[in-house]
């Protein structure tokens, strides 16, 4: 289950970081993200009721739990216009959620420490833009989550559900150094964006 909540996560991380990037309307995303929130969160309902107040399974899915939360919240805010500072307070808090939910998995799974932790910076940039306002880095959240959409969710995904989750010091060197180009990546491509020259504008003849 948690794979699968995986790939719709890639899915929405993809489509609100093209949001921000003004290539989707936000109404759109809105009612996307409400769609894969209730979704995951109808998956991780039943799973919390089959877990039998087994512990081990109720920690595996709060994660996921933080995911269908976070989404369901962008796209109701985006569909009623709450504003989004409470939002970002909510991805502040989440952030450091994450930030722990990394140190717990350093022992058992490296590879999805370091997968936390790249999460835990996209909600962090979440809490900067809307909590504190820093429209400044809406760009380059917007590419942040369109490469990490992929490289931390999409693409881990399709390993695990092929039977080939990454594991070992390589792989934890090889996610560490992705999410090193994904946030190197954005930087790079916001620079690009804010020193591409603007196309000139054809004015209209003046009328006589």
């Amino acid at each position: 289950m948690a794979l699968i909540c995986l790939v719709l996560s890639g899915a929405a991380l993809l489509v609100n970081g093209l949001t921000l990037l003004g290539r989707v309307p936000g109404r759109d995303s809105g009612v996307f993200n409400v769609l894969i929130g209730g979704l995951q969160l109808v998956l991780c309902v039943a799973v919390a009721v089959s877990a039998d107040g087994s512990l081990p399974a109720l920690f595996g899915i709060s994660g996921t739990f933080l995911f269908g939360v976070t989404y369901l919240y962008v796209g109701v805010d985006s569909l009623l216009g709450l504003g989004a500072v409470g939002l970002g307070w909510f991805c502040g808090l989440v952030a450091a959620l994450a930030v722990a939910f990394a140190v717990v998995h350093v022992a058992d799974d490296p590879v999805l420490a370091v997968l936390w932790a790249g999460w835990a910076a996209l909600w962090a940039l979440f809490f900067v833009l809307l909590a504190l306002g820093r429209s400044a880095i809406g760009t380059y959240t917007g590419w942040a989550l369109v490469l990490a959409s992929q490289v931390t969710t999409t693409v881990p995904a399709l390993l695990g559900l092929t039977g080939h989750w990454p594991a070992g010091s390589i792989a934890t060197t090889t996610a560490l150094l992705s999410l090193v180009g994904v946030f190197g990546g954005a930087a790079l491509l916001t620079r690009r964006a804010a020193t591409r020259p603007q196309p000139e504008r054809t004015q209209a003849p003046a009328a006589a």
